[in-house]
C-alpha cells in the first residue's frame, strides 16, 4: 500500500463517518444532480428529443410565458417549503435534545428521511432555475424545452409526496420508542462488527505465543528499551486504523502496547502507544503510528461501542428523573441493552494479545470482556433504576434473561454481581411492599444465575 494512503486511512475513516452523519451532504449531492439533470434535459429538448412530445394528443405545448410562469411558481414554492422543512427539523432537534439528551442529535442529523426531504425541495428549486434561464421568446428566437417543463412538473408532484412523508416522519422519529429502538439497533450492529475484532488474529496457542514474546512484554511492562509515543493534540479518539498499526508493527518488527481506545479523551503528550524495541522506532515510524488514530472533538459511535451504551443509559436516567418519572421508557432502554448484552455473551471476545498472519504477537490492546460491557451498561443505570420498583424489577428480569444465553459461568457471575448491586441500592431507595418485591425477585434471579 502506498505510504500516503496508508498514513491517511484513519483520517479517511473519520472523514467518511463525518460525511455519513452530516446533514448537508445528501441535499448538496441532490442539488448537484439537479443541475446535471436540468442541463441534460434541455440538451435533449434542443437536439435529439426535439418534438418528442408533439405526437401526444393529451399534451398541450407550453408557450414561453406559460412555461416561465409554471417553473417560477414551482421554484418559489419549493424554496419556501424547504425553509419550513428546515425550521421543523430544528424544532424537532431542540425537542429531542431536551428530552433525550444532546448526544442523541447525531441520530437525527444522520436521518436519511430528513436529508432526502430537504434535498428534494432544494433539488427541485435548482432544477427549475437551470431550465428557466433557457426559455426564450419574441425576438430572441422562441425556445421552450417541453420535456424539461414536464420533468419540472413531475418533480413538483414528487415533492408533494415527499412533503406528506415528512409530515408523518417527524413525529414518528421523535417518538421515544422509535428513538430508543434506533439506538438499540445501531448498538446491535456495532456488536456484530466489533466482535470478534479485526486487529490481527488471536494466537492459535496463546501459551506458546506468550513464551515467545515474554521478554518483550516484560520490557513493555518495565518500560526498558521502549519508545513512548504520545498524543499530538487534545481530543477524543474517534477512529483507530487497526490495519496500519498491524502492518507497521510487522514491517518494523515491533511489539506495540496500545494504552487508549476509541472514546477515550487524550491530553496532548499523553502516552498513546509503547513500542519495543525503541531502536527500531524512528520519526517516520512514529508518524505512521500516530496517523493510525483519528482524533476529533467528540465521541462518535463509529468505533466506540460504549457511546451507544451511554446513550441508552442517558435516556433511561432522564426518564427516571423526578421531573419526568417515566419508568416505561427506562424499561425500553433496559430491553435493548439486554438484547445487546445477550448478543455479546454469544460472541468470542477479542484477545488482548493479537498476532499477525504469521502468528507473531504484534499488538497488545486493552482487554475486552462480557463483564466490562455489563458494568458499563447496567452498572451505569443501576443508581437510577433502583429508585423505581417497576424499573428495578424489570432490570432484574433482564439480567436473568441474559443469563439464560450465557454459556460461561464467569458471565453469569458478572450478571449476579450487578443484580446484587441493584438490590443494595434499592434497599436505600425503596421501602415497604416495593422493597419486598425487589428482594423476592432478586432471590429468584440469583438462584437462576448460580
Amino acid at each position: 500500500m502506498p505510504r500516503v494512503v496508508k498514513g491517511m486511512r484513519a483520517r479517511l475513516l473519520q472523514l467518511l463517518y463525518d460525511v455519513r452523519v452530516s446533514y448537508w451532504f445528501v441535499p448538496s449531492l441532490m442539488a448537484g444532480l439537479a443541475i446535471v439533470l436540468g442541463a441534460l434535459v434541455v440538451w435533449l429538448d434542443a437536439g435529439p428529443a426535439a418534438g418528442l412530445l408533439d405526437g401526444l394528443g393529451w399534451y398541450q405545448k407550453a408557450k414561453p410565458e406559460g412555461a416561465h410562469e409554471v417553473l417560477s411558481t414551482i421554484a418559489g414554492s419549493m424554496i419556501t417549503v424547504a425553509g419550513v422543512v428546515f425550521s421543523i427539523t430544528i424544532v424537532a432537534l431542540a425537542y429531542a435534545a431536551s428530552q433525550y439528551g444532546p448526544r442523541i442529535l447525531t441520530n437525527f442529523m444522520s436521518d436519511r428521511g430528513n436529508q432526502v426531504t430537504l434535498g428534494t425541495f432544494i433539488a427541485t428549486f435548482v432544477y427549475c432555475l437551470v431550465v428557466l434561464r433557457t426559455i426564450r421568446g419574441g425576438d430572441e428566437g422562441e425556445f421552450v424545452p417541453q420535456i424539461a417543463v414536464m420533468v419540472g412538473l413531475l418533480l413538483a408532484l414528487c415533492s408533494i409526496g415527499v412533503l406528506i412523508y415528512f409530515i408523518h416522519h417527524v413525529p414518528n422519529s421523535i417518538n421515544v420508542n422509535n428513538v430508543v429502538a434506533r439506538v438499540g439497533k445501531q448498538l446491535l450492529k456495532s456488536v456484530e462488527k466489533r466482535f470478534p475484532a479485526h486487529l490481527g488474529d488471536p494466537p492459535p496457542d496463546d501459551e506458546v505465543a506468550r513464551n515467545d514474546t515474554q521478554s518483550a512484554e516484560r520490557a513493555l511492562a518495565e518500560g526498558t528499551g521502549v519508545a513512548k509515543i504520545g498524543a499530538w493534540t487534545n481530543g477524543y479518539i474517534e477512529t483507530v486504523d487497526d490495519e496500519t498499526l498491524m502492518e507497521t508493527a510487522k514491517d518494523k518488527d515491533l511489539l506495540l502496547r496500545l494504552h487508549r481506545e476509541p472514546g477515550d479523551y487524550l491530553f496532548a503528550g499523553e502516552l498513546l502507544i509503547s513500542a519495543w524495541p525503541s531502536g527500531k522506532v524512528n520519526e517516520e515510524t512514529q508518524r505512521d503510528l500516530c496517523r493510525s488514530y483519528g482524533i476529533g472533538n467528540s465521541r462518535t459511535p463509529a468505533q466506540d461501542i460504549f457511546f451507544l451504551v451511554d446513550e441508552l443509559v442517558e435516556i433511561a436516567a432522564r426518564a427516571l428523573s423526578t421531573g419526568v418519572n417515566d419508568p416505561f421508557t427506562a424499561i425500553t432502554c433496559l430491553d435493548w441493552l439486554g438484547a445487546a448484552a445477550a448478543e455479546v455473551s454469544r460472541r468470542r471476545m477479542p484477545a488482548s494479545r493479537r498476532a499477525d498472519d504469521c502468528g507473531v504477537v504484534r499488538v497488545i490492546a486493552n482487554a475486552w470482556s462480557f463483564a466490562r460491557f455489563v458494568e458499563q451498561g447496567f452498572g451505569g443505570m443501576l443508581q437510577y433504576v433502583a429508585r423505581d420498583m417497576n424499573a428495578a424489577l424489570h432490570a432484574l428480569d433482564t439480567l436473568g434473561a441474559i443469563g439464560a444465553h450465557c454459556t460461561a459461568s464467569g458471565d453469569r457471575v458478572a450478571l449476579a454481581s450487578e443484580a446484587a448491586k441493584l438490590l443494595s441500592l434499592a434497599e436505600q431507595e425503596l421501602q415497604g411492599p416495593a422493597l419486598a418485591k425487589v428482594r423476592s425477585r432478586h432471590a429468584d434471579i440469583a438462584r437462576s444465575l448460580n
